[in-house]
């Protein structure tokens, strides 16, 4: 897997609450940006992958569903 590099222009305010959180979890700046990013794409390819579940029928009746008795429930 390559590497590329993105440019960025951040206000000087963005950029310095960027650095307090990647210095709280002891990584650089570079570091903390692309887990963010990993984690956000991460994120929503999760939910792509549960709501086209969903409309395939899902995985039966929700906890919800089970208690109030709802006729998706009762099956």
């Amino acid at each position: 897997m390559g590497s590329r590099v993105l440019s960025l222009r951040l206000d000087d305010e963005l950029l310095e609450r960027i650095r307090q959180h990647a210095a709280k979890r002891g990584m650089s700046v570079q570091d903390y940006v692309v887990r963010t990013l990993v984690r956000e794409d991460f994120d929503e390819r999760f939910q792509s992958s549960v709501d086209a579940t969903e409309r395939l029928g899902g995985w039966g009746a929700t906890a919800a569903e089970a208690a109030d008795g709802s006729p998706a429930a009762r099956g």
